[in-house]
């Protein structure tokens, strides 16, 4: 009998690479032009997953909707030069384990890769270009095309793209927003503790693995369970 094709779609901020410096940099940067408070490091860490407008609406509830959009276009800029200026691939590090594990999936025949990111296109294309990562992955869902998670539009479209039913499929990431957007997908999660969002937060998670070098086994034994 045929193994069925199976699909591990990954966030990327907070679960392959560790991009909190240059968040927390450009958040400054928006805030500062706007004259305002910068939110505290865990309530902006808090956000990461979202997309910005949404995100800023979060941090700044009382601002109009047309403020959450010029402190996101801010942001934006702010983080564009910092992709301009620095070696991206050193101030987005992936996490340890990560390459490997990717690795170790992608030789798999029946496992597809994917992507579901509050990360634009082009901020996406950036970061797989300095890590190499493009090769890994089949599908790319960003946030220029999206509604922000946790609304499951992103792994929806990825299952349509790659023709993966969703009970073969798997959300990694370190968000709440990331599992609560598998759950509406109906796709099982995996949560990662080295992330923005302390395991705690996980609760949707089907389980929650402390290192990379457990990711692989944690996924075949939900394909196992299935």
């Amino acid at each position: 009998m045929t193994a069925p094709l199976r699909l591990v779609v990954f966030d990327v901020d907070g679960t392959l690479v560790d991009s909190q410096a240059g968040i927390l940099a450009a958040m400054d940067a928006a805030f500062g032009r706007a004259a305002l408070p910068v939110p505290p490091r865990e309530e902006v860490l808090g956000i990461v997953g979202l997309s910005l407008e949404v995100a800023m609406a979060r941090l700044v509830p009382d601002l109009s909707a047309q403020d959450h959009a010029r402190l996101a276009g801010w942001y934006r800029e702010a983080y564009a030069g910092q992709r301009a200026r620095e070696d991206v691939a050193m101030t987005s590090p992936l996490y340890p384990g990560a390459r490997e594990a990717l690795q170790a999936l992608h030789g798999e025949p029946a496992t597809l890769l994917g992507v579901a990111t509050g990360k634009s296109a082009r901020g996406l294309d950036v970061l797989f270009g300095a890590h190499r990562l493009a090769p890994f992955f089949v599908t790319r869902q960003v946030a220029d095309h999206h509604p922000s998670k946790p609304h499951p539009s992103m792994l929806r479209a990825a299952l349509d793209e790659t023709g993966v039913a969703p009970r073969d499929a798997v959300m990694v990431g370190d968000t709440e927003y990331d599992m609560e957007m598998a759950r509406a997908a109906g796709v099982r999660a995996i949560g990662v503790g080295w992330g923005y969002h302390a395991p705690v937060r996980l609760r949707a998670a089907d389980h929650v693995v402390g290192r990379f070098s457990e990711l692989p086994r944690a996924i075949s034994a939900l394909w196992e369970a299935a």
